[in-house]
């Protein structure tokens, strides 16, 4: 362990202050501060209150992970930050911080990839990744299937959605349930009690003509609407749990099906599945079953490690150093539209972080 990287990760790209501190694939620290209640009462995230949460809570979530790992900031060999896709604001808080933070450090800084993170946290729990790897990532703003031969350096995309994301879809059923935000957590803990074979909801993108890996959750949203609603307009009441366990259902039916599908059609022995919706209950229990039937293996990481998080991109970034990846120029700028394809954002001159030689100015 002893040459292994130790790095520091921020990870601003939503409503979550992550920061986390690995050794190599060791975590050490995963420290968090959420603004989720401040967002509940609009009914989902302001890009303005999660910019200005992210302020206050940075350097008291700093502070905090490196007592928890018991280092030294001196002591790091980096500091990696989420460079893109989120929103726009959120992430220039965080990749602010962190080029503030290696500046004053001397320490290289790594600019990486939100959803390549997502992937990369898996080694911290299950060890290093296979290559190649097929991911399946579920959030709130992405549903995509992906295939990586080095999380460093090459992801490719095999499939996105096309409309809404299955967790922005668990969101908007949710909050026409009246059953709050955020809707992932409240949907899979009630429809435990339901029936998911009660309601036939449809299944978006799966037709014999229809794009293979691609997905569409938009249609599924408006049938449950539309049915939730037809029922009220009759005065019957709305069975709720089972609702949440047939539309629950058509989600993670549809994703498991793909998933798998892609690593038949790829030839890939493993499935990774990262991103909030990976915590799901139903989601992991169907994509066990498929894989199992399948042959493959499936990884997926502890829920508090699916949830966006600074450990995810402390991983990625101490896999950055480790394969001696380019380290970011000190004009890093924040991309809310980064593509996969680019795990990091690597500058033109690669050994100008190792020029600095100011002070410490951090104790």
């Amino acid at each position: 362990m002893a040459d292994q990287p130790l790095v520091l990760g921020i990870e601003t790209s939503c409503d979550e202050t992550g920061v986390g501190i690995v050794h190599g694939t060791t975590l050490l620290a995963d420290a968090i501060a959420s603004s989720v209640d401040e967002h509940a009462r609009f009914g989902g995230v302001v890009p303005e209150v999660a910019s200005r949460a992210h302020l206050e809570a940075m350097v008291p979530t700093v502070e905090r992970a490196l007592k928890e790992a018991g280092v030294s900031a001196k002591d790091l060999d980096g500091i990696a930050v989420t460079a893109g896709p989120g929103l726009a604001g959120a992430l220039l808080v965080g990749v602010s911080a962190a080029k503030a933070y290696a500046y004053a450090l001397g320490k290289p800084l790594y600019g990486v990839n939100h959803l390549a993170s997502h992937i990369c946290v898996d080694q911290l729990e299950h060890g290093p990744l296979p290559e190649p790897t097929m991911a399946l990532l579920v959030s709130g703003g992405h549903s995509s299937l992906l295939l990586s031969s080095d999380i460093t350096s090459d992801v490719r995309p095999m499939g996105s959605t096309i409309d809404d994301a299955a967790g922005e879809a668990f969101d908007k059923i949710a909050r026409v349930l009246n059953l709050g935000f955020p809707g992932g957590p409240v949907i899979d803990r009630y429809a435990r009690e339901g029936d998911p074979a009660a309601i036939a909801f449809p299944r978006g993108l799966t037709g014999p003509r229809d794009p293979a890996y691609d997905f569409s959750f938009s249609g599924l949203k408006t049938a449950v609407a539309r049915w939730i609603e037809a029922k009220r307009a009759a005065g019957e009441e709305v069975p709720v749990r089972d609702v949440a366990a047939s539309f629950q259902e058509a989600v993670v039916d549809v994703l498991t099906r793909k998933a798998v599908r892609a690593c038949k059609d790829e030839g890939v022995d493993h499935l990774m599945i990262g991103g909030g919706v990976a915590a799901n209950s139903r989601l992991r229990a169907l994509a066990q079953e498929r894989c199992e039937a399948a042959g493959i293996r499936l990884r997926v990481p502890r829920p508090k490690l699916c949830t966006d998080n600074g450990a995810m991109v402390a991983a990625l970034g101490a896999e950055m150093v480790a394969r001696g990846r380019p380290a970011s120029a000190w004009d890093l700028s924040a991309d809310s539209s980064l593509p996969v394809t680019e795990p990091h954002v690597p500058g033109p001159d690669h050994d100008h972080v190792h020029e600095v030689s100011k002070e410490n100015l951090y104790p």
